[in-house]
């Protein structure tokens, strides 16, 4: 795997030279950042109610007097011991940034269809703080097309990503967007699904400047190639520790 070696000279031309396209990259996404934001709304007139460690709430009421909303959705289905792998690697990555999110108008929450319990059992066993709601007993996850009925699953054939796909499992993974107004109305205004979580990922943007990159090789060629639960990893207590 070892690069062409060349003088410091010769490096530094190449380096400018892709350091330009990386800046023209840079004010693209900046443009498609601004048309994300720009999407049109959605008013949420349905009325959920979720399952929080501070007792029943509202999706208004998931805000915490904040104005904008994050929500996850995070795989953990009723009666699973551990949420998926790939959910729980952009969960480790959540509560450095909440702090931060918290101080600029954003709340984020976590949602799975899996009941409090379970929820509050497996973020002790993580070590996790931010927020985590159940939505079981509610149409959450299934208008918001993270989750699928058995018949869906049976067909083979379900409703993710803005496209009709393969499905095999229940539920999948995503990420929504939500506003509300001085008037407490809640408008949907963003949902992105697969690939598109990958912003959150931090270990990836390091992974992606290294020789190896992501070194995803097989036989799934993505992160359930090589990433674990942050305690499953041979040291797994010094992972554990430093993912604290």
């Amino acid at each position: 795997m070892k690069g062409k070696i060349v003088s410091q000279e010769e490096w530094v031309a190449a380096r400018k030279e892709l350091l330009a396209r990386e800046k023209e990259f840079t004010h693209q996404f900046d443009k498609l950042n601004a048309e994300r934001r720009a999407l049109p709304w959605v008013k949420v007139d349905k009325q959920y109610t979720f399952d929080t460690p501070n007792g029943r709430k509202t999706l208004a009421q998931l805000f915490d007097g904040r104005s904008q909303l994050v929500v996850y959705h995070f795989m953990l289905a009723p009666g699973r011991k551990a949420g998926c792998v790939g959910c729980s690697f952009l969960a480790d990555h959540v509560d450095g940034a909440n702090l931060h999110l918290a101080n600029h108008d954003v709340t984020f929450t976590a949602i799975s269809r899996a009941p409090l319990p379970e929820i509050e059992a497996y973020k002790k066993r993580m070590g996790w703080h931010f927020n985590w709601a159940s939505s079981n007993g509610n149409d959450f996850n299934y208008d918001y097309h993270v989750s699928f009925t058995k018949d869906e699953i049976a067909k083979g054939k379900v409703y993710y990503n803005y496209e009709v796909t393969d499905a095999s499992t229940e539920d999948l993974p995503g990420t929504s967007v939500f506003y509300k107004d001085e008037n407490g109305d809640v408008f949907h205004t963003y949902s992105g699904y697969a690939r598109g979580d990958e912003r959150s990922l931090g270990t990836y943007m390091y992974l992606d400047i290294t020789p190896k990159g992501r070194d995803e090789n097989g036989p799934n060629y993505n992160l359930m190639d090589w990433v674990k639960r942050h305690d499953e990893y041979e040291n797994g207590s010094a992972a554990k520790a430093a993912a604290r």
